[in-house]
């Protein structure tokens, strides 16, 4: 339980933390900040549930609240409770409480499994004693050690010529905290090889460079080492999908980017992401993201503008 002195201490870094993103983000949605790695984002109403893809992370609120959906499943964080995901999820994001006046302001830290593998690798660290986990998405409890680094990983801004040589000390710092946090049973298992966690993200990895490719299941699970029952149930447990549903979310949400960000048409990037069939594109499109390609592509312009 948190103490009445530490929780004034974790609210005074919220509004410090606060006052940092909403200066950086003024008049922005999104944005990637000078330090690799970390982004901003910036809400002023709240919003219904919206299709997205999420990288292994952290997610803060300073300010306000947000949802996030997996499948039925629903995860709520604010300044009390922090969002981690542990492998690519396909995901549908909430803005639960925010206005103009009082924006909801966070970050996105991406995790780095590496650094986790060498901070344990290292030893000393207590290995969780649950180290059984149910889905690739947790919302874990804010403490003064976790919030404090990000405080002054934010710090470096002020001076970009610490960036180099001080971020890369602090996030790893931050990466030792969230292995010492209550997601420990969670990174731990995605970080130690040879667990089926660890074999389903492999899947995940080689989906995310071959979704263009037509998928079959029996030479997924003969390259991560699993029968393809076992690849579909553990597959399902993490992402709350099937790879085939799995593939055609990273899909549709890689179509969707070229089509913004390069211009392309509908047609051509239905046929690049590995569509046969504008029209089942355009269905499954529409399915997903609750419009037509070109509307909205429409409308998402039309908003940042």
């Amino acid at each position: 339980m948190t103490s009445p002195d530490s929780l004034k201490q974790i609210n005074a870094l919220h509004a410090t933390l606060a006052q940092t993103i909403g200066a950086w983000t003024e008049g922005i949605e999104n944005l990637q900040s000078p330090i690799p790695g970390l982004s901003f984002f910036r809400r002023e109403a709240n919003a219904a549930p919206c299709a997205c893809l999420i990288e292994p992370s952290i997610v803060l609120v300073v300010q306000g609240e947000k949802k996030m959906w997996l499948g039925d499943e629903s995860y709520t964080y604010n300044t009390r409770h922090f969002l981690i995901t542990s492998l690519d999820l396909p995901a549908n994001s909430e803005v639960v409480d925010a206005s103009q006046e009082k924006p909801c302001l966070g970050l996105v830290l991406k995790l780095d499994f590496r650094i986790m593998a060498d901070l344990i690798a290292q030893g000393g660290l207590t290995p969780p004693a649950n180290g059984t986990i149910d889905t690739g998405m947790g919302i874990g409890a804010i403490t003064l050690p976790i919030l404090e680094p990000f405080k002054r990983l934010l710090e470096q801004l002020d001076d970009p010529h610490d960036i180099a040589v001080l971020a890369p000390l602090i996030q790893r710092e931050i990466h030792y905290r969230l292995l010492v946090s209550d997601q420990a049973p969670r990174l731990w298992q995605i970080a130690a090889a040879g667990s089926q966690t660890h074999r389903i993200t492999k899947a995940v990895d080689w989906l995310k460079t071959n979704y263009a490719v037509p998928l079959r299941i029996e030479e997924l699970a003969d390259r991560v080492q699993m029968s393809t029952s076992s690849l579909h149930h553990h597959f399902r447990k993490l992402t709350a999908m099937s790879p085939l549903q799995y593939q055609k979310s990273l899909r549709l949400n890689e179509a969707r980017r070229l089509m913004l960000n390069e211009n392309i048409d509908a047609a051509t990037s239905a046929y690049r992401v590995g569509y046969e069939s504008p029209s089942q594109f355009s269905r499954e499109y529409s399915r997903l993201f609750g419009a037509s390609p070109r509307r909205d592509v429409d409308e998402m312009r039309r908003a940042a503008a």
